[in-house]
């Protein structure tokens, strides 16, 4: 009498509101989604909609149809994951990332993910954190690597670990012997992520503080090129010192130590508890296994960690 096409027309049509969205996440046409639901209700002999309405609102027995496509697709999404093999479905796995996660470790998630699922079909997006919750949220990823910060009670959290971001300026425009005042700090052009970073979220009450307040501030969406104005001698920026070690130590940067100091950054796997959570999860532990912010990912094979990079192909193997 049905399909599982049509029962996913009427799940996504109630997920995301409306028949373009749920076409959009089904990969097809409206009007595919429209004649899904109504040969689905002409198999059934009722509406499954108040078509009166301007929103795609389901009728009573729509709902009691929505609430049997849940079952029945969960059951069946179970099925395939139960008798396949590991890596045997083939499916579209969207994950969102922040420029962070993309300069250090996605290389790495990507290939332990293709690794286990070598069927997956990853589409990795950079974006802003906040961007990418709202993005989850329209059900446009599947899952998402973002501080804490933005994190949602709508979601399912893993815990990957945390960044520590450190003040850093151009060696000699700062004392580095000493703790720096905020004052002493804000005196220089201070640039920040942009207002939908998750550590601008993180940090909007240290930057509340008169002394930033007054400030002249810069903010732009960009790491790198954050990295470059700060090695330049342009101002001061928060950035994650584990990572631009190689840096530090060739005096391209310099590490300003202030109190307070700024917080850690909680980085967390974000997904919907919805149908194939399983997989997701799964996802989930491959990224807690293979997180690991220390490093720029290298572009070549050297192996003294600097030569070969992403930080010496931006700024060049001879430093600042």
């Amino acid at each position: 009498m049905f399909t599982y096409k049509q029962l996913e027309a009427i799940f996504w049509i109630s997920e995301l509101g409306g028949f373009g969205a749920a076409a959009r996440k089904l990969n097809t046409t409206q009007s595919a989604i429209s004649k899904r639901v109504q040969e689905l209700e002409s198999a059934l002999g009722v509406a499954l909609f108040e078509r009166d309405k301007r929103q795609a609102r389901l009728s009573q027995k729509g709902e009691e149809v929505l609430q049997l496509a849940k079952h029945l697709l969960e059951q069946r999404d179970a099925a395939i994951d139960q008798l396949s093999q590991p890596g045997v479905a083939a499916r579209r796995v969207r994950i969102g990332v922040t420029e962070l996660t993309a300069i250090t470790w996605l290389p790495r998630l990507v290939a332990a993910i293709r690794e286990h699922y070598p069927k997956i079909v990853l589409e990795p997006d950079v974006d802003s954190s906040m961007s990418l919750r709202d993005k989850l949220l329209a059900d446009e990823m599947d899952m998402i690597i973002v501080p804490d910060a933005v994190a949602d009670a709508r979601f399912m959290h893993r815990q990957l670990t945390a960044v520590q971001l450190s003040w850093m300026c151009k060696p000699g425009m700062l004392p580095t012997s000493r703790v720096v005042t905020l004052q002493e700090l804000t005196q220089k052009t201070i640039f920040s992520q942009g207002s939908r970073s998750g550590t601008s979220v993180l940090f909007d009450e240290f930057f509340r503080s008169k002394e930033f307040l007054r400030a002249n501030s810069i903010s732009s969406n960009n790491m790198l090129a954050l990295i470059g104005l700060t090695v330049a001698g342009l101002g001061v920026s928060y950035l994650p010192a584990r990572c631009l070690k190689p840096l530090i130590e060739r005096r391209a940067l310099a590490v300003v130590r202030t109190k307070p100091a700024l917080p850690p950054v909680n980085y967390v796997a974000c997904f919907k508890g919805a149908r194939h959570n399983k997989l997701i999860s799964s996802i989930a532990d491959i990224a807690e296994s293979v997180c690991d912010f220390s490093e720029l990912f290298q572009l070549g094979g050297s192996s003294d960690g600097v030569n070969g990079g992403i930080g010496s192909a931006f700024f060049g193997a001879g430093g600042a």
